[in-house]
Formats: C-alpha cells, structure tokens, sequence
C-alpha cells in the first residue's frame, strides 16, 4: 500500500496550515484548564512533520504514517504528543494487516483503542477521544465527509460540559466544566482539514 506523495503532500499542508492558524486560540483554551502551551506544541510537531515531507513520500503508506506518529511523539511536548503519535503508529501497524474482511474504519478503531489504553482514558473524560469516537463511529457509517468534519467540532464543543477526569486539567475537578479541552479542539481542527482537503482532492 504506497502513499500517493501528492495526496499525503496536501494533507501534510493542510494539517500544518490549520493549526498555525489555530495556535494562539488552542494556547487559550489550554491557558483555561492546562499548561497554555497546546498550540505552541502541536505548531511544532506539525512543522516537524512538514520538514519530514521528502522523506515521507516514498513510503509505503504503513511506513509513513508511522514515522510522522514517530515525529509527534518526539516533537510535540506534554501529553498531546505520545497521545498523537500513538494514534498514526497505531494505524500504521493496523494497516499493515488490512484486508477485505476489514476496512478502514476498524483499522481507525484499533489505533483510537491504543491511544486510549496509552492515556488510560476514556470517551467522556474530556480528551481527543472525544472526537476520535464520534469521527470513526461517522466513518463507519459512511457518512460525507462534510458530516464528519461537523461531527468533530460539534463533539469538540460537547467537552465543555465534560469534567476533566485526565491530565492537569483533572486537578481542577468541577473548574474545568464550562471549557472546550484543547486536545478535543486540535482533533476537530484536523480532521476538519483532512476533510475538506479530501474533497478538494477529489474534485479536482
């Protein structure tokens, strides 16, 4: 299975692209309940990642994903990196064994299991896997792509009535109720690009 260069180019950008712009507005969510770092850091392993292009676009597309899963974790700080690069090794592994009995969406759920038992977390403790879940439940019901990119921010925006039972937000217990968790807002943030960057690819 070979990464079409272009495609994984584009999405690599796309990726990039939106979190740079979206850097200060995730450092303010993550100021409310955390570190106030969480854009700085996704910036940096976005752009590790984009530096990593050339190398990236021979790959099997196994191979790739797990060597940008390598970057994150060595390039983006706090728990967000091990979390994200847990996610793409993960697939990585998973689609190395991809066949007509199973399909992308179960090969997505693996990997959103590793993240969890990497977090020791769970949907509804006010993480990522807020949005990861609802995204691959999404995926596996074939809905457009334009639904699982609103599927995403709305779940991201439903953590604000969550309580954060992982992470530093966690020492804050009831104070953390009425905050988007900045890792759920990342994880909206791109799945939405990749969505529309898709559509893009499709149509042209």
């Amino acid at each position: 299975m070979q990464a079409e260069p272009v495609l994984l180019a584009g999405l690599i950008e796309a990726c990039r692209a939106t979190i740079a712009a979206n850097s200060d507005h995730l450092c303010a969510l993550d100021r409310a309940i955390g570190d106030g770092d969480h854009g700085t850091n996704m910036r940096r392993g976005c752009e590790a990642v984009s530096a990593e292009e050339a190398a990236l676009a021979g790959l099997p597309l196994p191979d790739a994903l797990e060597k940008i899963g390598l970057t994150l974790v060595m390039s983006i700080g706090g728990a967000a990196g091990p979390l994200y690069g847990t996610l793409l090794m993960a697939m990585g592994r998973e689609l190395r064994t991809l066949d007509e009995e199973r399909d992308f969406p179960s090969v997505l759920k693996q990997a959103i299991d590793a993240v969890a038992c990497r977090g020791r977390s769970h949907a509804g403790d006010k993480t990522l896997l807020d949005v990861l879940y609802p995204v691959q439940d999404a995926l596996a019901h074939c809905s457009p792509l334009t639904d699982i990119a609103r599927r995403a921010e709305l779940s991201a925006e439903l953590t604000a009535a969550m309580k954060a039972m992982r992470g530093r937000a966690s020492y804050l217990g009831d104070r953390s109720i009425g905050h988007v968790d900045p890792g759920a807002s990342s994880c909206a943030l791109l799945t939405t690009a990749i969505c529309r960057y898709l559509m893009e690819y499709h149509q042209a």
